[in-house]
């Protein structure tokens, strides 16, 4: 139920705020808008300053202490230490809007003292579109063998030209030298193979960058960052953009990694085969785990038990003293020792109890009316955009109400086509779409913010999708509810919700690897008298997953980079290439055995 003073708060705070923007609107012919902006502050610390200020200090490890963030008015974090050994890899994990990706903008931008002779790369934005071909645009990265190029090549025009000064020779075999130790030789092969893991065949390595879309443009970015080979590589959620296979060959390229990077991700599997080290960013400080992401669940979850347990005997240690001091405050005999016993109270420790998590319930409808198959089908379909390049040929597939399926393929294979195929939204140019003509298909988009009015709160944007429906059957934050869904990180909750709105018995839900966190573990109820499903819905740091059981007397078609993901919802897997659909009966470890199959051969690994 929603809490009626809270929201009349919330709705005060949003007029307010509402205020301010139209006085800031009224003020921009004047002069440009203030933006809210993100700030650093940082204690000095003498001896480094001393050292490097003398050229002495030759570490490339990162220390950077009690350190504050701020994004406008808001702390993120303060009094923080962050601690980045040479050669290992460290997994930032934390809530969704606690400042995990402002911080690594603190760090890439040196608002955070790093040493000097630390280089630090951040893969940010995607590369800008011009007349350099891919291969070209990674091989730039290299700053050194470029310059080197360069001044090889003036000096030998400058020969060629008989303007020579006597000195260019012995520069030259420098150059050479120089060139060879750094295997600049081996650069281009080295930049084909890390395009190629990153799905780039031979052919877009040669096309120029302003060809590619806005995704493939990142992918230009991260294998830059990767060519260039930086001291602290810093990723924010790099494999949002990759597709299956070019998430398993970033997971074994990054193992060999010999410098430090610090990754900011929600993908479960990946962490677990990069990191060496996971730093959890909670109540505005950081905590340091050793080993992968599994370990960090286990050591943290002991804690928790410890800590509530310490709370616990704590608080009933306080009780019995004060029970003491209740009884005896009055009586004069005991007045040393009631004293006594509050000295002791105010020179306990002040422990808080555990800071339990949100758990938001998402509803599914129990059951559905049940359809006699086929329920969803396609037979022998020919799909293309352009006659000279068919997307699919003779495609049949189908799904009923029990079926929980993954798609899975590279970028540009087909999944979204054939999604809008099964919907109905594309006709097959040959070949029979049939589906139930009482079939419903509710479906997320990984476009899903486009979908939405980000200048309207919450509250309204739902009570205009759903006027029949009540306010607290959204189960979003009672705060959330009044602001504007550009302010809100939960904004694939808000799409979410309106899937389950409307009974669909097919939900089709594309792309969750693209999809941010959760607060926390959520969960779904198949209706009432059901217990809670054995696993969350939407994933969290801490979790992943929709039950096969949930949806109740519903199908699920799912198209997900995510492999926990996969493994936690799919009981069939299908793969699309080569303009069909196949299905790998051996579920994703087959798929995985195949792809890695692939790369051996390929030489990528």
């Amino acid at each position: 139920m929603v809490n009626a003073k809270k929201l009349e708060k919330a709705e005060a705070r949003l007029k307010a705020k509402q205020d301010k923007r139209m006085e800031r609107d009224s003020l921009k012919s004047s002069g440009p808008l203030v933006l809210e902006e993100a700030s650093a502050s940082q204690a000095a610390s003498k001896k480094e300053t001393r050292m490097e200020s003398s050229g002495k200090n030759k570490s490339y490890d990162v220390r950077i202490e009690n350190f504050d963030v701020s994004f406008g008015e808001r702390v993120l974090l303060t009094g923080a230490d962050l601690n980045l050994a040479f050669g290992r890899r460290y997994g930032l994990v934390g809530r969704n809007g606690l400042g995990k990706t402002t911080l690594l903008k603190m760090i890439a931008s040196q608002s955070l003292r790093i040493p000097s002779h630390i280089s630090i790369l951040h893969v940010e934005q995607e590369v800008a579109g011009d007349e350099t071909p891919a291969l070209h645009s990674v091989l730039e990265c290299d700053t050194t063998r470029e310059s080197l190029l360069q001044e090889e090549r003036e000096l030998t025009a400058r020969v060629n030209a008989g303007r020579g000064e006597g000195t260019e020779g012995a520069r030259l075999s420098e150059i050479y030298a120089k060139l060879e130790e750094i295997e600049a030789d081996k650069a281009p092969a080295r930049a084909s193979v890390i395009l190629a893991g990153l799905g780039f065949n031979a052919k877009m390595q040669q096309q120029t960058t302003k060809e590619f879309s806005g995704g493939w443009r990142m992918r230009l970015a991260l294998a830059r960052a990767l060519f260039a080979r930086p001291d602290l590589l810093l990723l924010d959620e790099p494999t949002n953009m990759l597709d299956v296979r070019a998430i398993l060959w970033l997971e074994n390229y990054l193992q060999t990694w010999q410098s430090t990077i610090l990754v900011v991700s929600h993908d479960r599997n990946f962490l677990n085969a990069v990191a060496t080290d996971i730093i959890h960013l909670h109540s505005q400080r950081l905590d340091t785990y050793r080993g992968d992401f599994e370990n960090f669940m286990k050591i943290k979850e002991e804690r928790l038990k410890n800590q509530q347990r310490e709370y616990e005997a704590q608080q009933q240690y306080r009780e019995h003293i004060q029970v003491f001091i209740d009884r005896f405050r009055y009586n004069a005999n005991r007045a040393s020792q009631v004293q006594s016993k509050l000295k002791l109270l105010e020179k306990l420790p002040e422990l808080k109890p555990v800071d339990k998590e949100s758990e938001v319930i998402m509803k599914f409808p129990d059951g559905f009316e049940k359809f006699s198959p086929p329920i969803l089908q396609l037979d022998e379909v020919d799909f293309y955009y352009d006659p000279s390049h068919y997307i699919f040929h003779s495609l049949s597939v189908s799904a009923d109400l029990e079926s929980r399926i993954c798609v899975v393929g590279e970028n540009g294979a087909g999944k979204s086509t054939m999604l809008k195929i099964l919907m109905g939204e594309l006709a097959p140019v040959r070949g029979i779409r049939h589906a139930h003509r009482n079939l419903k298909i509710g479906y997320f988009s990984q476009h899903h913010v486009d979908q939405l009015d980000l200048n309207i709160s919450a509250v309204e944007l739902l009570a205009k999708k759903f006027p029949a429906a009540k306010t607290s059957s959204f189960h979003l934050h009672n705060l959330m509810l009044y602001n504007l869904v550009t302010e809100n990180s939960g904004q694939c909750h808000l799409e979410s919700t309106t899937i389950n709105c409307p009974a669909a018995p097919v939900l089709i839900v594309e792309d969750r690897g693209g999809v941010p966190a959760s607060a926390g573990e959520l969960r779904c109820l198949g209706g009432a008298g059901r217990a809670p499903c054995c696993q969350p819905v939407w994933r969290s740091e801490e979790s992943s997953g929709l039950c096969p059981d949930d949806y109740a007397l519903g199908g699920v078609i799912l198209v997900s980079h995510d492999e926990r993901f996969i493994r936690l919802v799919c009981q069939e897997l299908w793969v699309c290439e080569n303009a069909t659909v196949t299905r790998i009966e051996g579920g994703f470890d087959q798929y995985r055995d195949i792809l890695k199959e692939q790369f051996r051969k390929e030489g990528f690994l």
